[in-house]
């Protein structure tokens, strides 16, 4: 296998794609599926994850290894003639931020997972084409943290504006195939590519041994069901928007979405409220439903009288605040649902490995820290940052005077313990301008 030839290779052929959808922007493609040969789908085979969880055959990429040359011309010509019968995902249930309610994941087999994302190497550079600058999620290049300095910037240079926070009810699980299809088919029209994406939508998903049929949704978990939800949504509300929308409006106004999380940002209040108005009939049409609490309009300008509103958006509060010099600026700290789901983790694991040594619980809990630090870590939110890092001490410590009934524990050994043992200082780590 030579695999420090394949990305270039795979690589020179979405700049060629890329190209084709740059010269045709209206040309629906009949001929995608040649671009996948052996030497893609090894190329696939490296970008995807190897320690992930395993599907309903079990099998892991260790596994898939053994037989490499076979297994990849077995998928190869199963894929291309037809053959290929896309096995059930494997469904398992991870908690909310509410801790009290659970979302559904679905886990592909191995092989699943290599030859969808063959498709989906195959599909970006022509989607990345039609997408337009407000779409952030599941992108190449682009990350939730550009998503989040956007909505900040253009809110400051309208110094404000009327916010319609969007959330739409379970929308993984109700993208209905038919439209999904249709639009699918604006751009592609190659049998093959249609026929799998078909198939993973049929494939239906594996619980407790039972098997439910594929009628409608795209399982969080599958390799493309990001691409999937990306189109989808480009269609019923990012062109939409943009193209329909904006042109009928008196003032200014702007869309950012992160996946199924969008925010679109209004200069005048009667426009705000006729798309707000509009938009529940939106994406009706489409089989979608907004969540009729969740989805509201919020007035976020600053206010010196009365307590301005705020919004969340991926896991940042919005508000407004006041900068050194005494101008109000738009500030984010970590939204109240996610710093207490953080806590929570913290405080499940330090009680479950509260006898494990010292040394190696403290290593496990900076890297948590760190890893907080990472998505957590930006522009106006050290004052959380600090306060995340001095509660996880305290859990850390609460947790360590459990491990005996004797009491040795003491709050001096405690300070003594942090002193050898220190936590990761709050850093910023995405610097906005």
């Amino acid at each position: 296998m030579t695999g420090a030839q394949e990305p270039e290779v795979m690589s020179t052929k979405q700049v060629r794609i890329a190209a084709l959808a740059e010269r045709f922007p209206q040309r629906a493609f009949t001929s995608l599926a040649h671009y996948i040969d052996a030497q893609w789908l090894k190329t696939a085979y490296l970008m995807t994850r190897h320690d992930g969880a395993v599907g309903i055959d079990g099998q892991t990429a260790d596994d898939f290894a053994r037989g490499f040359e076979a297994n990849i011309q077995r998928l190869l010509e199963g894929a291309k003639s037809g053959r290929y019968r896309a096995p059930p995902v494997r469904r398992v249930h991870i908690p909310k931020g509410d801790g009290r309610t659970t979302r559904p994941i679905g886990i592909p087999t191995f092989e699943d997972k290599v030859l969808q994302r063959a498709v989906v190497a195959l599909l970006e550079p022509l989607y990345e084409h039609d997408f337009l600058d407000g779409s952030y999620g599941f992108r190449p290049g682009r990350s939730a943290h550009q998503a989040v300095e956007a909505v900040r910037n253009n809110l400051m240079s309208m110094g404000g504006a009327w916010v319609i926070d969007l959330d739409i009810k379970a929308f993984f699980d109700t993208i209905d195939h038919q439209h999904l299809r249709a639009f699918l088919q604006q751009r592609v029209k190659d049998g093959v590519i249609l026929r799998l994406i078909g198939k993973w939508l049929k494939a239906g998903v594996l619980e407790a041994g039972q098997w439910q049929k594929g009628e409608v949704g795209s399982p969080q978990g599958g390799v493309i069901s990001p691409l999937l939800a990306n189109v989808y949504l480009h269609y019923v509300l990012d062109e939409w928007f943009e193209i329909d929308a904006k042109p009928r409006l008196r003032g200014r106004a702007f869309s950012v979405r992160f996946a199924d999380d969008a925010i679109l940002a209004f200069s005048n209040e009667a426009d705000a409220r006729k798309v707000l108005e509009v938009l529940p009939k939106r994406f009706a049409r489409y089989g979608l439903t907004l969540h009729p609490t969740k989805t509201r309009l919020v007035r976020f300008r600053p206010h010196r009288e009365q307590r301005a509103e705020t919004f969340d958006f991926l896991g940042f509060t919005y508000y407004w605040g006041k900068s050194r010099r005494g101008r109000w600026i738009i500030k984010q700290k970590t939204a109240k649902d996610r710093y207490k789901r953080g806590l929570k983790r913290i405080s499940l694991w330090c009680r479950a490995n509260r006898h494990r040594p010292l040394r190696e619980q403290h290593r496990q809990l900076c890297r948590k820290v760190t890893g907080h630090y990472a998505y957590y870590g930006i522009t106006n939110n050290i004052e959380a940052l600090q306060r995340f890092v001095n509660t996880v001490r305290r859990i850390w410590i609460k947790w360590l005077r459990r491990r005996s009934q004797k009491g040795w524990f003491s709050w001096e050994k405690a300070a003594q313990l942090l002193s050898i043992l220190p936590m990761p200082r709050a850093r910023i780590v995405h610097r906005f301008t």
